[in-house]
């Protein structure tokens, strides 16, 4: 499977946010993505699971289902987690597997990322660390190749952090793709790096071809 970008250009607000954007990620590869804040990086994330428009450019995954998108084979984990706090722990993962057409079982991806104690309690007492485990118990919960992850360490104290590190780590052993903004490390060796540098004006980055600002 290869998840790769030709020239992609995203315009957001009336203004051109970056442009001339390639890359090229195969299974068992992981992708991160640099730059200052306003770069665009979750603005190219929203783009590659389908959630903001492309402008110019062409977003493939070859190796994938046919007759589902990129964003069906995707998950997507954003800044906010997707939570519903009266639901309890296990009813928010339980909810998130019938929604992605799923029977998984709650109880293990629970375990994998330490929430298993808590599966009655609400998801509105859950501490913001807490909140983004569950979130990441969904990644296990449901299989789908590719990862989308915006600032996937944002809110996990060490411990927490070196647990998303193993999850991630297997994940690309089984063949699994992710595709990562971040202005920290992830765990994770021989990843390759997109940087979203702004170029020719304030409002444009891009990266000329799919081998350059692509490193390992």
């Amino acid at each position: 499977m290869r998840l790769s970008a030709s020239d992609l250009a995203c315009r957001r607000g009336g203004r051109d946010v970056f442009a001339g954007v390639s890359f090229s990620v195969e299974s068992g590869e992981g992708l991160t993505i640099r730059g200052r804040n306003g770069a665009g990086k979750s603005s190219l994330l929203r783009m590659v699971v389908g959630l903001v428009r492309v402008a110019a450019g062409r977003l493939d995954l070859a190796g994938g289902d046919p007759d589902l998108t990129i964003g069906e084979q995707a998950h997507y984990l954003g800044h906010q987690d997707a939570l519903k706090p009266s639901l309890s722990v296990g009813e928010n993962l339980l909810f998130w597997s019938r929604f992605f057409d799923a029977r998984a079982d709650v109880a293990q991806p629970l375990a994998t990322v330490g929430l298993d104690a808590l599966i009655d309690l609400p998801a509105a007492y859950l501490s913001a660390g807490q909140r983004r485990r569950l979130s990441i118990a969904r990644l296990l919960a449901v299989k789908r190749p590719v990862w989308l992850l915006d600032e996937p360490t944002s809110t996990l104290d060490a411990t927490a952090q070196e647990q998303l590190g193993g999850i991630m780590r297997t994940h690309l052993a089984e063949g699994g793709i992710i595709i990562a903004a971040t202005h920290g490390a992830l765990g994770l060796d021989g990843t390759k790096e997109l940087r979203l540098d702004h170029t020719s004006s304030p409002c444009t980055q891009g990266v000329p071809s799919p081998l350059e600002g692509v490193q390992r």
